[in-house]
């Protein structure tokens, strides 16, 4: 079932959202010192690719550097990804078959919202830190 609605997904929108966050990161590359936010944007859009059987941990090692870089980014990126996620939720909920795939796009503003300090991981194998 997680095939099915993953390719449905990338039909219906992943395909052009994972290339926005591509974009985004490729342009973060380029302003050398916004690289961080580079490799948080490709982690985001693999897993805009390919939502369905992967989820997100916080990394016990994340500290006050990625405290500070999710501040930066909330303003400048966050804010707006994630009213973007919301409304394709919402257009995507308008029939039965896109109630799992807004599911997902609601799935995905935690980490869109703050990045840094967040792992992607099959729900298969996630991680226990305690």
């Amino acid at each position: 079932m997680r095939v099915l609605l993953n390719i449905i997904w990338l039909v219906f929108g992943g395909l052009w959202l994972a290339l926005g966050y591509f974009v985004a990161g490729l342009i973060c590359f380029v302003l050398i010192i916004t690289i961080p936010f580079g490799i948080a944007s490709f982690r985001i859009g693999v897993y805009a690719l390919w939502p369905f059987g992967k989820t997100t941990v916080d990394k016990p090692t994340a500290g006050t550097a990625s405290l500070i870089g999710n501040v930066i980014w909330i303003i400048v990126a966050g804010i707006w990804l994630a009213l973007g996620h919301v409304l394709t939720a919402l257009a995507m909920a308008v029939t039965i078959i896109g109630i799992p795939l807004a599911i997902a796009n609601l799935k995905m503003i935690p980490i869109s919202l703050m990045p840094l300090g967040k792992d992607i991981v099959p729900i298969d194998s996630r991680p226990s830190y305690t």
